[in-house]
């Protein structure tokens, strides 16, 4: 209900830390909406958010994504409507404009109202949104597996396991055309939490097939030295300048440095 976020957010002092855990408190009853509706037995959870649902990545992200699994069905129009209904029940002055156009459908639910009654905007018609994609031609290869999460909501996902959820950073780092700092924070995470995960080579391929790759294919024996390859031409004031605003700890970005990702990666390579 729009009245416990509202008491959430009196809590907090920080102006930047209130609208990110109001993104992420609409985000997490989009998800509780998408289960109760059976949507994640067709779709499957995937990208930064799901990271920070399902494995307490410390920063914060703006998108819910997901990729349908297998050939199953469904209206992206009525699961839109659906959400839509469900957040004006509890409260909230909400509203979707959506694109079919493509093999990525998107959506942005906005809230109209909800950053003013939270004293974030002095404005009333300040508009507050997230962004929902579904990715309806994903490419193959990902390995899917079920998990249940406690966040504001229980709720259970069906999500890319972790090493597909890593091979999706990569192919990102690797075929992003501008520099999205979100990126490279992840990266640090994943290689300082898990230093001998290896991404799902059969996905990450096959992602970087579909969007044209025209470098070396990664694999077991190179991937390391292809990323740091990226790392070394991406500008780190970039990386800094996008992500801070999203951060947990702002001191974070200072352990995860483009010296330290470097040598996460480098002891790998040796």
């Amino acid at each position: 209900m729009k009245d416990y976020l509202l008491e959430l957010l009196s809590k907090q002092a920080d102006s930047n830390f209130k609208l990110n855990m109001a993104r992420e408190y609409l985000q997490a009853y989009a998800l509780r909406i998408l289960y109760d509706i059976g949507t994640f037995r067709t779709a499957a959870f995937l990208g930064g958010t799901a990271l920070r649902f399902l494995h307490d990545l410390p920063r914060f992200s703006q998108d819910l994504d997901f990729s349908v699994v297998g050939n199953k069905k469904y209206s992206f129009v009525d699961v839109l409507k659906k959400i839509k209904s469900e957040f004006v029940l509890a409260g909230y002055n909400a509203d979707v404009s959506y694109s079919e156009k493509t093999a990525v459908q998107s959506a942005f639910f906005k809230f109209q109202g909800l950053m003013y009654e939270a004293g974030m905007s002095p404005h009333e018609n300040q508009v507050l949104s997230i962004k929902l994609e579904i990715d309806a031609n994903p490419p193959s290869g990902a390995v899917s597996e079920t998990r249940i999460v406690n966040k504001y909501f229980p709720i259970a996902f069906l999500s890319y396991d972790l090493a597909s959820l890593f091979a999706g950073k990569l192919h990102a780092i690797l075929n992003r055309k501008y520099t999205k700092g979100r990126d490279y924070f992840d990266l640090a995470w994943y290689l300082s939490k898990w230093k001998d995960l290896s991404p799902n080579f059969i996905l990450l391929k096959n992602s970087l097939i579909q969007t044209d790759w025209r470098g070396k294919m990664p694999d077991e024996k190179n991937w390391r030295g292809l990323i740091s390859k990226k790392i070394k031409e991406t500008d780190w004031q970039i990386v800094n300048d996008d992500v801070k605003n999203f951060l947990e700890n702002s001191a974070d970005m200072k352990v995860f440095s483009k010296e330290n990702i470097l040598s996460l990666l480098d002891k790998k390579m040796r």
